[in-house]
C-alpha cells in the first residue's frame, strides 16, 4: 500500500484552493497510512488460542501432562504471536469496530492538531482518511455544523469510501473536496479571502 505522491497531494492542494475561493470554510485534508500498529492484537490472540487448544484437547484426551502442556502452550503462543504480525493476517484478526474505533480517534486528535478548532467564526472543516481500515470521516467545527447538520456528509463519505477501497484514494479527496465545496458555496458562501490554514495534504506516513 502506497500513500500519494507530491504530485498528486499537489492536486489536492489545488482542488481546495479552488474551494477556499467560495467559501469561508477553512478546510484540511489527513490521509494516514493506518491508525494504529496494534501491536497488542497478535499477543491478545495468540495468548486465547494457546491457553483454550491445547487444555481443551487435553481434557478429551489426557495425552499431555502438566510439564508437556506447558511447553506446548509456550510453542504456540510464541508461533502464533509471529505468525499473526504478518500484515495480511493481522488485517484478519482486528475487528472492525476495533479499527474504526481507533481511526476515529485518530482523526479527532488531528482535528485538534491541525487547529481546526480555532478558525475564525468556527469555519474549520477535516477531512480523514485512514487507508489501512478503508476508513472516512468528515469532521466540522460549530460554525459549519450551524449551517449544515452531519447527515450532509453522510453521501459523500460513502462515495470517499469506496474509492478508498478500491484503490482510488487521490480521485476520492478530489471528488470529496468538490462535493463538499459545492454545499459549503450555498451555506457559507465567501465574505473575505483570508487563508487561516495551510491547504496542503497532511501524510501521517
Amino acid at each position: 500500500m502506497s500513500l500519494l505522491t507530491k504530485e498528486e497531494c499537489a492536486q489536492v492542494a489545488a482542488a481546495i484552493e479552488q474551494v477556499e475561493q467560495r467559501t469561508d470554510a477553512e478546510l484540511v485534508t489527513v490521509l494516514a497510512r493506518q491508525a494504529d500498529d496494534y501491536t497488542y492484537i497478535p499477543l491478545l490472540w495468540a495468548g486465547i488460542v494457546a491457553l483454550i487448544l491445547p487444555g481443551a484437547v487435553n481434557y478429551f484426551t489426557e495425552w499431555y501432562n502438566a510439564h508437556q502442556l506447558l511447553l506446548i502452550q509456550w510453542m504456540i503462543f510464541i508461533g502464533l504471536s509471529l505468525l499473526f504480525r504478518i500484515p495480511q493476517v493481522l488485517h484478519l484478526l482486528i475487528p472492525d469496530s476495533v479499527a474504526h474505533w481507533r481511526a476515529s480517534n485518530l482523526a479527532r486528535r488531528q482535528f485538534l492538531m491541525q487547529n481546526l478548532h480555532r478558525t475564525a467564526g468556527g469555519t474549520g472543516m477535516l477531512i480523514f482518511v485512514s487507508e489501512a481500515e478503508h476508513y472516512v470521516e468528515i469532521l466540522v467545527d460549530n460554525g459549519i455544523s450551524e449551517k449544515l447538520p452531519d447527515s450532509s456528509w453522510e453521501i459523500i463519505v460513502d462515495d470517499f469510501t469506496t474509492q478508498v477501497k478500491a484503490g482510488q484514494t487521490l480521485a476520492g479527496f478530489i471528488d470529496c473536496v468538490k462535493a463538499c465545496g459545492d454545499l459549503l458555496a450555498q451555506e457559507l458562501p465567501a465574505t473575505h479571502g483570508r487563508n487561516e490554514l495551510s491547504n496542503r495534504l497532511v501524510i501521517i506516513d
